[in-house]
């Protein structure tokens, strides 16, 4: 075993989009277990777009990162330490074990993954946290009923992708927001959307608006609110009567910090927003799947064995080598991934 590990910690606080010099790559000792601790080799992590919330100094739902401390993520690896009875040398784990090459964590923050299933990489992206925020947010707050339309954004990643083929399982006509010819493709052929459009051939919503409105004839039931900016605006007055809208995250504004530049400025100001929601009687529901891990073994019992058969497509884009994380994350957040995004530690 070798007695050096890697890590990439937060070098200091971004200003606006993340930039190289935000991250450092430190060399240090593998660190030790303890009493009912496990450690692990890492072999994949997980790139999220919730990552870079934990690069600012704000009040949120969850800690921010400290300046000078490991990036925050999901890792799965091999276990080649234990005092635990839980876990032996050899066996797969998931945990939080951040941007590194190995970790210590309590047995109990870890969850076993058997390689001889499915691949371990699904347990970061589409048996994982982002896969069961799709379901989770879609079943429970998007309330899928036969006949009605979706419309989710990001349609590509490892969450909006969920709740595509789900929706469309369900019954419902499917539409997804992309950016790029090339991933409206994958959305129609790889996951089985029935239209998606391409955000980044309309300047404006209202330009958007008017392609959503052909690809959506019946107006939109259910609106998975993945990213903000001029889609949530685009979509907001195209919503039904009764329509939902979970709201899972808003990448269009993160690196502008809080709601974005220029946010006060959108044509979607606050009266006409709370307007509709209310002459339309709209249920809409943040959520943070941190809050629902109860039904994570539900969720898995229901989808791993729709990934393992097939049913549900998967799609991962696979970065090599720890030091590369930072660019990595860098293109997810412009949408350059292709997939779930995804490193190759070791």
């Amino acid at each position: 075993m070798s007695d050096q590990m890697k890590r990439i910690v937060l070098a200091s606080r971004p200003d606006g989009a993340p930039t190289a010099d935000n991250f450092r790559l430190e060399e240090g000792p593998v660190p030790t277990p303890g009493d009912g601790e496990v450690l692990v080799r890492v072999k994949y992590m997980s790139l999220d777009p919730y990552m870079r919330g934990r690069m600012d100094d704000a009040k949120s739902y969850a800690a921010p990162v400290p300046v000078g401390g490991t990036m925050e993520g999901g890792s799965v690896g091999e276990v080649i330490a234990s005092n635990s009875p839980d876990f032996k040398p050899g066996d797969h784990a998931f945990g939080m074990l951040g941007w590194a090459t190995h970790g210590v964590l309590p047995a109990n923050q870890l969850r076993k993954v058997d390689p001889d299933q499915v691949s371990i990489t699904t347990s970061l992206g589409v048996l994982g946290m982002p896969g069961f925020t799709g379901w989770q947010g879609l079943m429970e707050y998007g309330r899928p009923k036969e006949g009605e339309t979706l419309v989710v954004a990001a349609a590509t990643g490892p969450v909006g992708s969920m709740v595509g083929q789900i929706a469309k399982s369900h019954g419902l006509r499917v539409v997804g927001i992309a950016g790029g010819a090339d991933k409206c493709a994958m959305a129609k052929e790889h996951f089985g959307f029935d239209e998606c459009i391409d955000h980044r051939a309309y300047d404006d919503a209202k330009s958007l608006r008017a392609a959503l409105k052909d690809a959506c004839p019946k107006g939109i039931d259910i609106y998975f609110e993945n990213v903000g900016g001029k889609v949530l605006e685009a979509v907001i007055p195209m919503m039904n009567p009764h329509g939902r809208i979970p709201i899972c995250g808003m990448i269009a504004w993160y690196n502008a910090g809080g709601l974005g530049a220029g946010a006060a400025e959108e044509a979607l100001t606050a009266p006409k927003l709370w307007r509709t929601i209310l002459v339309n009687f709209l249920s809409v529901n943040g959520f943070i799947i941190s809050n629902h891990w109860n039904n994570f073994p539900k969720f898995l019992k229901e989808v791993a064995p729709k990934v393992a058969d097939g049913t549900i497509a998967v799609k991962e884009d696979i970065t090599e080598g720890l030091e590369n994380a930072p660019q990595a994350f860098m293109d997810l957040l412009t949408g350059g991934n292709q997939g779930k995004a995804i490193v190759k530690v070791g």
